[in-house]
């Protein structure tokens, strides 16, 4: 499983013209499945997220995890296209990323971890639709992390 986590200022997804989902301050997730991915690697990506201390404290600096940050949410959205092979050619190839009929459950499973742990609403986009997504990147702060490649970022 890999996602990029992204702090912002603000985020919100519309589809077909009309708002899905917004939040204020706090995370816009992108989530990308591929077959191999359990629930493992859900439990270690949602303890990640909730835990990341890319937050500023009352002294300017990242130290608070979004749990502590009042007011704030989360925006998760799936995103097929991380799962893309670029190593071949110029046309990225997909077949990485999971069918729906294993990727929605995992995604789904994925958001309901996560609100959860953060003990609050998290909001969606809509699995395999064609969405349009607006964010205000703060800082720029943006992370990437991957499941299965966990020691290497």
């Amino acid at each position: 499983m890999r996602i990029v986590i992204q702090r912002v200022l603000s985020a919100a997804v519309d589809i077909e013209g009309h708002r899905r989902s917004e939040i204020g301050k706090g995370m816009m997730i992108l989530v990308g499945i591929c077959d191999e991915d359990t629930d493992e690697d859900i439990e270690y990506l949602c303890q990640k997220v909730v835990k990341m201390r890319i937050f500023d404290d009352a002294e300017g600096v990242m130290n608070l995890p979004i749990t502590d940050v009042e007011g704030s949410g989360i925006l998760v959205v799936s995103q097929f296209t991380l799962m893309a092979s670029t190593r071949k050619g110029n046309r990225p190839s997909y077949i990485h990323a999971s069918k729906p009929d294993i990727a929605v459950p995992l995604y789904e499973r994925f958001v309901a971890r996560l609100q959860e742990l953060f003990g609050r609403e998290v909001q969606t986009g809509t699995f395999g639709a064609d969405m349009q997504v607006a964010l205000v990147n703060d800082g720029p702060v943006t992370i990437i992390m991957d499941s299965h490649l966990s020691e290497q970022f």
